[in-house]
């Protein structure tokens, strides 16, 4: 088992980690969900709050506003720049004639 040329005989300590402490989350994606707490390490799912802390800052960055395919969020900054208006034409941007 060992082809590293060690001197012991056997398998020694990576035969006996056969057992998965996490699997697979199916909210996140990742395998960091903890199969005896069933609790994601990674999203905290069960939990309806997504787990993040400030001293992550890159794991914040990973998943936050505009990672996505954000949906609705890309259409906020025109509808901004139009005041929100709805069920009506936009006005006509012609000179007013006179």
């Amino acid at each position: 088992h060992n082809t590293d040329g060690a001197m012991t005989k056997g398998v020694g300590r990576t035969g006996t980690r056969n057992d998965k402490t996490h699997t697979l989350c199916r909210r996140c994606g990742k395998s960091s969900f903890h199969i005896q707490k069933g609790v994601c390490s990674s999203c905290g799912y069960p939990g309806k709050k997504m787990r993040r802390f400030n001293w992550a800052a890159k794991a914040k960055r990973r998943r936050t506003n505009g990672t996505g395919r954000m949906r609705y969020m890309k259409h906020i900054p025109r509808r901004f720049k139009n005041g929100f208006r709805e069920n009506m034409t936009a006005p006509s941007r012609k000179p007013a004639s006179k």
